[in-house]
């Protein structure tokens, strides 16, 4: 199909929720290299929204996809044992803090599952704790819960009627204001490591351990939520490692699939003991393909130590940034390949990430007139100052 064959299309029978969109359709990836129908190569520096962590067509991603569909079972429900499942969870755990995890089929569907799982986690102590506090400029997803939990009025506005109470935004990297938020009946808090929606803003370090303890000290649980900082993204495999603390819950999404959607819950024992049968569940998520895929991509970004890699690549490319003559920026920030180039208010960030199209290269936005980049984690040095050039040039 042409793609005005496309549009028309989308115009006519699509649910208009993302308006008018880029006007261009990538039908063949290969490496961090995305291709339209017109064959015109692009170099990708938004991975699907931080999700394609291993880029376009990567054995440990096709391979395992391909492998299992072809022995027919791509779902059996969660009634039965599920093998992939089973190893994904033992290989999560080994790596991260948690004891237990609830494999989902999306970061939403990730947070909602975390929130239900403080609020149960009181309710079983017969505890009238079920406040959630969470941040500004945060976002948490698009269910009437995450809505709730997102700390944008943009968001809320439509559906404030229906979303559920309990849930209270405060300014981030305020260990004030978090204080004057937090009551008797405050069952958890729930930040972003690093704001992605929100302006790829890092949470300070002194803050971060701040909430940990302020946590402890109140006997509240942390939950965070790294559906876009994890799985190596930021330097570490989840973000938080490198602020030295642990939370109590942590939601996972996006890479963790490397383009097939799933998301987890991880948790303590301590939290987990108090969740009961039926008391959360899921048709699909969890389901044999998709952990069969995440399984086979973790394994694979995990022994090659993907976490160096993109600190490395990282910090490579923020040098390269910084070093760009122009007015036009006023800040290069974030962590690992999770990156934001704040622009002034005169040259609006969706202008720039679509001249960048046009010069092909794929960027995303942020809140905040910030240009977004989280590329592949295989993305090269020629690749990230080839794109170093074209927004130099851009912006000139």
């Amino acid at each position: 199909m042409q793609l005005s064959d496309i549009q028309a299309l989308d115009s006519r029978h699509f649910l208009p929720v993302f308006g008018e969109r880029t006007p261009v359709c990538f039908v063949r990836g290969e490496g961090c290299t995305l291709y339209d129908q017109d064959g015109r190569a692009y170099t990708d520096l938004f991975a699907g929204i931080a999700v394609n962590a291993l880029g376009y067509n990567h054995p440990a991603v096709t391979g395992a996809l391909v492998a299992q569909a072809q022995t027919g079972v791509l779902h059996t429900s969660n009634l039965y044992y599920v093998e992939p499942q089973a190893q994904l969870a033992a290989l999560l755990c080994a790596h991260t803090f948690a004891d237990r995890v609830f494999f989902a089929n999306s970061g939403a569907e990730a947070n909602e599952g975390a929130l239900k799982l403080a609020c149960k986690y009181f309710y079983a102590q017969g505890s009238k704790r079920h406040k959630i506090v969470s941040a500004c400029e945060s976002f948490h997803g698009r269910t009437l819960a995450t809505v709730a939990a997102t700390g944008h009025d943009y968001y809320q506005k439509p559906f404030r009627a229906l979303l559920p109470q309990g849930f209270t935004q405060v300014a981030y990297n305020d260990l004030h204001a978090l204080k004057a938020a937090i009551d008797e009946e405050t069952a958890a808090v729930l930040l972003e490591p690093m704001q992605g929606e929100g302006g790829v803003t890092p949470a300070d370090p002194a803050y971060l351990k701040a909430v940990r303890a302020l946590c402890d000290e109140q006997g509240i649980l942390l939950i965070l939520d790294e559906v876009q900082t994890g799985v190596c993204r930021t330097g570490s495999l989840y973000c938080h490692e490198q602020y030295g603390i642990t939370p109590d819950i942590m939601t996972s999404a996006k890479g963790l699939g490397c383009g097939f959607p799933i998301g987890a819950v991880l948790t303590t024992e301590k939290v987990a003991e108090k969740i009961a049968r039926g008391d959360h569940g899921s048709t699909f998520g969890g389901n044999t393909l998709a952990c069969a895929v995440s399984l086979s991509a973790m394994r694979y970004m995990i022994e090659h130590d993907f976490s160096a890699a993109a600190r490395e690549k990282g910090a490579y490319l923020m040098r390269a940034l910084r070093q760009i003559q122009s007015g036009a920026i006023e800040e290069v920030r974030g962590m690992g390949l999770l990156i934001g180039v704040q622009l002034k208010a005169d040259r609006p960030a969706g202008g720039v990430a679509r001249g960048l199209l046009d010069r092909g290269f794929v960027a995303g936005t942020a809140s905040g007139n910030v240009l977004r980049l989280a590329p592949p984690l295989i993305i090269s040095q020629a690749e990230m100052d080839a794109f170093a050039a074209a927004l130099a040039q851009e912006l000139s």
